[in-house]
């Protein structure tokens, strides 16, 4: 399997349900931007609406550091409005809800399940410059966490504006960083 990170992501254009209005969305728009692309199966379903309502609830936050986030599902767009207005989770959603019934952004992250139509959990980030710098992905029985993801962005962030340094295991905005070279090694 070959890994993403750091690779460009792909011309995209695709609608999305947001801001209880249908829009079109394409790579063009997250140029120079953080970005988020949240993959999971399907609306109306069980365990999505708990991660969707978690990142919902984060969202304030995830702006505040400049970063946009995008649900994308093989659902239509009017699912995706079908869903926001049966459901109090869903209807907390500000971000936008991509919809991918082709399956062209799911295969193009590697999540696509083809056999169902469907996508697996997936977590990207794409930073400015459209290169990934995050990338996870997860059976679907099993949820994902907006706080630990916040976590991790706020560390992609500081060594994009921090080169030489790296942080550690459970780092978190504050705490110390380290600077590779020859006298860290085997002290760590």
């Amino acid at each position: 399997m070959q890994t993403l990170i750091n690779t460009k992501i792909t011309d995209f254009k695709l609608e999305a349900y947001h801001n209880d209005d249908f829009k079109t969305v394409t790579n063009k728009d997250i140029e120079g931007k953080w970005s988020i692309f949240f993959f999971y199966p399907a609306d109306f379903t069980f365990v999505c609406p708990t991660e969707l309502g978690d990142m919902a609830d984060k969202y304030a936050e995830f702006q505040k550091m400049g970063v946009e986030v995008y649900s994308v599902s093989t659902d239509t767009h009017f699912t995706h409005k079908a869903w926001h207005d049966a459901s109090e989770t869903i209807k907390k959603i500000k971000y936008p809800m991509l919809a991918d019934p082709t399956g062209h952004l799911t295969r193009a992250f590697g999540v696509h399940i083809e056999e169902a139509g469907l996508a697996y959990r997936g977590t990207f980030l794409v930073n400015p410059a459209g290169e990934i710098k995050l990338a996870e992905v997860q059976d679907n029985g099993i949820g994902r966490n907006a706080d630990e993801l916040m976590r991790k962005v706020q560390a992609a962030q500081f060594i994009a504006e921090h080169p030489n340094e790296v942080c550690p295991a459970k780092w978190k905005p504050g705490s110390d960083t380290l600077k590779p070279g020859l006298d860290l090694v085997g002290k760590i």
